[in-house]
Order: C-alpha cells, then structure tokens, then sequence
C-alpha cells in the first residue's frame, strides 16, 4: 500500500471523526451554550485528555512505535509479540496506579487546570465529580494506543483511524438523550457527557482488542507482581522506558503550555475557555486530516527504514511528507485566517450560541490560523526524530518554544484577551517546525530533493488567488444574519469552498505542478 493511499484512508476516517465531533461540539454548545457549566465540562474533559497524551498517544506512542518497528525489522514477529506483551503488562500497572490517584485528587487537579472556576464554586464542584467519573478513560486510550500502535506497524490503519467516531456518536447520544433524562431525575444535566466519555473510551478498546485478536497479536496481560517484574527487567522494555523519559518531558512541556493557557483563560470572560476549545474543534479538522494522517502512517514507515539502515527512503519519505503539507496546509491555513466568521456562524450559530459568541470564537479561530503550517509540519517533522530513537531533540526545541510563547502571551494577552492563547501557539508551533527542520538539514538527515523553490512559488500563487477570492466571499453574504435560513447558509459555504478548492487546484495546473507525483509514492 502506497503511503499517499495510507494517508488518505487514515485522512477520510479521520474526517468522519472530525465530523462526528463537530456534530457532538454543535450539540452540546446548543444544549449547554458557553456558560460556567460548559466550562466545567471543558475542564474536566481536558485533565485525563491530558494524562492520556503523557501515557498513551504522546510519550509511550513515540517510545513504543520506533522500538517495536526495529524489533520487527530486525528479530521478527516472535520477538515483537513478546515485546508487546511486556509492554502492556507494564503499561497497565502504571494506568491502575495513576487512575487511582487522579480519582482521589480531582479536586487538586481541577484547581492545578483552572483555579479560576472558583469565581462558581457550583461550577468547580461540578468539574471535581465529573474528572472523578472521566479519569478512568486514561487508561482506557492509553491501551488504545498500544493497540493502535501495533496496527499501524502492521499497516492496519482503518481501525485506529475509525475507533474516535465511537467517542463521539456517545457523547451525541449523552447530550442528546442522556442529559434529558437526567434532568427528569433533578440531576444537572451536564454530568451526561461524563458518562458518554466514558462509554466512548471503553468501546474504542473493544474495537481494536478484536482487531489485534483477528492478526494474532492480542496482548498477553497479567496482573501478577512477577510478570510485572519480568516485563520490566525486558531490554526491549527498559529501551522504551528510556526513551519515554525525554518523550514525558517533551508531552508535559506542550501540556504545561496548556495549562498555563487554561488558566489565563479561567480568569478571562465567562465562556473563554469554551470559545477557545469551540475554535480549537474547527481547527481540529485540517490538523488531523493533513498532520495527523502523515504523523500515523510517516512514524512506523520511517522507523523500518531506519532499522533498515536505508536513509535513502527515509529522506524521500520526509520530503513527500513536507511537500503535502505545503501543498494542503497552506490554502487551509488562508482560510482560517480569512473566512473564519463564516465557518464558525454556519457550524455554531444555533441555540445557546449568540452573534457575540460566534465573533469571540472567530478570534480564537484565526490565531490557530497563524500557526497551522507550523502545527502541522510538526506532525511529519517530530516522527523524523523518533524513528531514529532520539527524543531528546524535540523535547529541548519544545521548552524553549514554551518559553517564548508565555513571553508572547504576556505581550499579547492585555491586547488580545483569550485570542492572544491561540495566536501564541500558533506562532510557537511556527518556531517549533522551523527548528525541527533546521535540525534534520543539519544532521543530513533530510536531503530535500530537486524542485522545492518552483513549488514554493507556485503554491503561494494560487493562494493569493483564494485569498481573494475568500475575502469577497467574506463581506459579500451576511453569515450571522440569516435567521431561519439555516439550510441556504450551509449551501453557501458549501458552495464557497467547493469553488475554492476548485479555485486553488486548477490554479496549481496552470502554474505546471504535477499532482501526481504526490499519488505515487
């Protein structure tokens, strides 16, 4: 299978996620709008998002997925089930004890996350019981990173990619149904959504436990204190114990970023944090379909051709995923930046949701803008270091990025207000893949090949023309002043950015770039 085929599976199913969380964000700020409760939930909902990337996806992902590949290269598939075997028995006694603890101090946590829900004392209990019911759901992904590991290895990218579409259809059927009912029973309704998270993260480990136990690689995990012994005196265990130490560090300097964030934006106006994390959802959608897709199929494709000793395909791969993100994240990013009210009135403009909501989360929407080429090179530019076993790089790049983005939010903040967060990040991620590149080019890791100044040109070309073209399309509809006309807008933003793609691409023709070559690798 060809990595542009892998990628776009991964793309399209990560899309029908994305689509699915949007419809879940659209349901939920309909029902619960931007209030203290809704803050709440956000809150709550970040804290085990946050331990899962320490223990799941983030640090143990880039310390798992670059071992196991050079186990299967090199000592094959026997080897690399025992390997997966230790690694989950290890791996879950780390979830029990940290599930445990973050049970017991919810309240501490949700303090540490956002001290500034205090100013609603109901507001910060509310968080407390929801963390409490929500944090088990760490443990839960983190296993389904294990899982989603192992079939991206073995180049099974469907399920992972699919398994987050189930997160979502459970918490549409928590606020859709569940929250009603619990209102019936005089409890706050906003405790649905907790149940849901739940529910969603406990399917998604059933899903793909099937899908290792139909390949033959279904974890073998005890609980006994031997196996637990055995496993972690395993090489191949302690190699990846290793190399989680510089990858927890590199998770907890983007989350501490976040934190910080978070708590500018608890003692901000009511309703910032929800206007950030509403942004934050739209802006989910290029990010995971152009960074996410190529940082999933690009990690254990690069990790192989390491093991493999073949730096030939590995720079190759590299510069196919650096002229994709070029190519599609830089109209993406046009967009953001210029057709942001548009998006944000036709996918939030209902309900609870006001005119002055939609405008606040255009903000927000328009600093990730600034910073989505960066976001997003970063997800092709880091799996370049950690197939190599080195996650030390990224993490040294990662502080002082967080340095310079808390010294951007301090200048920015007063001006700005919750905007200033995400425009902060935005230009850190800017820094941050400039810095990565820099890195891969001095190395000789990365030898880019023939053509990239031609391409730059020509990309940038037919992005001016949409440019244009979205800035009419801006002034010439009033999104926010269609009341009752809820169909006629989405077909007009629909038909905005059907003729924008049409706009960019047949320009890209004209100007003699060859898409193909994208198709072939």
């Amino acid at each position: 299978m060809s990595l542009f085929k892998s990628a776009s599976i991964v793309s399209l199913l990560t899309l029908v996620s994305r689509i699915t969380g949007l419809v879940r964000e659209l349901l939920i700020a309909s029902t619960f709008g931007a209030s203290a409760l809704t803050d709440a939930f956000n809150v709550a909902f970040r804290i085990p998002n946050l331990f899962r990337r320490f223990f799941g996806e983030g640090a143990f992902s880039q310390a798992f997925v670059p071992v196991m590949a050079a186990s299967k290269a090199q000592h094959g598939e026997v080897a690399t089930q025992a390997l997966i075997d230790r690694a989950a028995i290890v791996l879950t006694w780390v979830l029990l004890l940290i599930s445990v603890i973050g049970v017991l101090g919810s309240p501490a946590l949700v303090w540490a996350m956002a001290s500034g829900l205090q100013k609603n004392p109901h507001g910060f209990e509310v968080a407390v019981v929801m963390t409490r019911w929500m944090f088990p759901y760490i443990a839960f992904m983190s296993l389904v990173a294990l899982a989603a590991g192992v079939l991206n290895t073995w180049k099974r990218f469907a399920v992972p990619a699919a398994t987050p579409v189930l997160l979502n259809l459970c918490m549409i059927v928590a606020a859709w149904l569940g929250a009603p009912w619990l209102k019936t029973l005089g409890i706050e309704p906003i405790y649905a959504l907790a149940g849901g998270v739940l529910m969603g993260g406990v399917l998604q480990l059933a899903v793909q436990l099937l899908a290792l136990k139909k390949l033959g690689l279904m974890p073998h995990i005890t609980l006994r204190w031997s196996a637990l012994r055995t496993a972690w005196a395993d090489p191949g265990t302690k190699n990846i114990i290793k190399l989680m130490g510089p990858a927890l560090l590199g998770v907890s300097v983007a989350h501490i970023s976040m934190l910080i964030n978070t708590q500018i934006a608890s003692r901000l106006a009511t309703g910032s944090v929800s206007w950030i994390t509403y942004a934050d959802r739209l802006m989910e959608f290029p990010t995971a379909m152009l960074g996410v897709a190529m940082g999933v199929v690009l990690m254990p494709q690069l990790a192989l051709a390491r093991a493999a000793g073949d730096a030939k395909k590995y720079s190759a791969m590299l510069d196919w995923g650096l002229r994709l993100v070029v190519l599609l994240a830089v109209p993406c990013a046009v967009a953001l930046i210029t057709f942001a009210k548009p998006l944000v009135a036709v996918l939030y403009h209902y309900g609870a949701i006001t005119e002055f909501d939609v405008q606040q989360i255009t903000y927000a929407l328009m600093g990730w803008g600034v910073g989505l080429i960066g976001i997003v090179a970063i997800k092709v530019l880091a799996p370049g270091y950690y197939a190599s076993q080195d996650t030390k790089t990224p993490v040294r790049v990662a502080i002082a990025v967080l340095v310079i983005t808390q010294l951007l939010n301090i200048m920015l903040v007063p001006l700005f207000a919750h905007a200033a967060l995400t425009l902060s990040i935005g230009i850190g991620a800017m820094i941050n893949a400039v810095w990565l590149l820099a890195g891969l080019l001095w190395r000789r890791s990365y030898k880019p090949e023939p053509g990239w100044i031609v391409f730059i040109f020509q990309v940038i070309a037919a992005s001016a023309l949409l440019l244009v073209f979205l800035m009419w399309a801006n002034g010439a509809v009033a999104w926010t002043q269609m009341p009752g006309e809820n169909l006629k807008r989405i077909l007009l933003l629909a038909l905005v950015l059907s003729a924008s793609a049409a706009i960019y691409f047949i320009a890209l023709w004209a100007s003699g770039l060859k898409l193909r070559q994208f198709i072939r690798r």
